[in-house]
């Protein structure tokens, strides 16, 4: 796994100045982290695709909460978190390591063979001990068969097909981009995609797929370039159904 501490940014042009501004206060603000631990057992590790989703949904589950909303339990730090920049890191755990997280505060999030738990965001230096002595590093997930072609009607997170990512980080950046689609989404649209159980899917993009989604106007995710990968790099694109109707009539 690797840590992802990079911030996500709505589809814009970088030169676009109420953006950049954004980004600016957004840096400025305290920092919080949303912890993310996937339980990796050695004998039984998750799927990566699965793995990727299931952190997506993840984060979906803990914005839509309702301890995460008024005046709920967490909602003071889920607001400073999203008023600053939207890290997110994603740690692993097994045994009684996984055993300590389950016991802390958060949702468990399960997929087809995933469990990852989602916690109320921290401050930078302020990890709860059993989070803070797990591992950032180690062993990379596989898919042992490729994933199927992802519906037509199906909400999909596009990974840029140029970009190497470990599965950490690509579970971050997936985690970020399901935060964009979330946020451009009305009411409706979000109450509709709550009822369906946050159904997503996360695939590599065909790179003439990729050129046509980063141009689309759908929420784009660029990295910061903390880890792995260059400054400004857009790695992933959210393709939601209600996002795309409005993205294909302003285009």
């Amino acid at each position: 796994m690797s840590s992802d501490r990079t911030p996500a940014a709505a589809a814009a042009s970088p030169q676009n100045g109420p953006v950049r501004a954004e980004r600016s206060a957004r840096g400025e603000a305290p920092q919080f982290v949303l912890p993310l631990v996937v339980r990796i057992e050695r004998a039984a590790p998750p799927a990566r695709t699965d793995a990727l989703e299931t952190a997506a949904r993840a984060v979906l589950v803990i914005l839509s909460d309702e301890r995460s909303l008024g005046e709920g339990e967490w909602a003071r730090a889920m607001r400073d978190w999203q008023d600053a920049r939207i890290r997110k890191v994603v740690r692993r755990a097994r045994g009684a390591e996984w055993r300590r997280a389950a016991a802390l505060p958060g949702i468990t999030v399960t997929g087809k063979s995933a469990e990852v738990r989602v916690f109320p965001p921290v401050p930078l230096d302020g990890w709860p001990k059993d989070l803070a002595r797990l591992q950032v590093s180690g062993t990379d997930l596989d898919d042992p068969e490729p994933p199927v072609e992802a519906g037509p009607e199906a909400p999909v997170l596009w990974l840029n097909p140029e970009l190497e990512m470990s599965a950490g980080k690509a579970m971050a950046q997936a985690g970020h981009g399901a935060q964009l689609a979330w946020w451009a989404l009305p009411d409706e649209g979000r109450a509709s995609w709550r009822d369906a159980g946050f159904t997503l899917a996360v695939r590599t993009a065909a790179p003439e797929r990729w050129r046509e989604l980063t141009g689309s106007g759908l929420p784009l995710v660029r990295d910061a370039g903390f880890t792995e990968i260059a400054p400004g790099s857009c790695t992933v694109v959210a393709d939601h159904p209600a996002l795309r109707r409005v993205a294909s009539r302003e285009v």
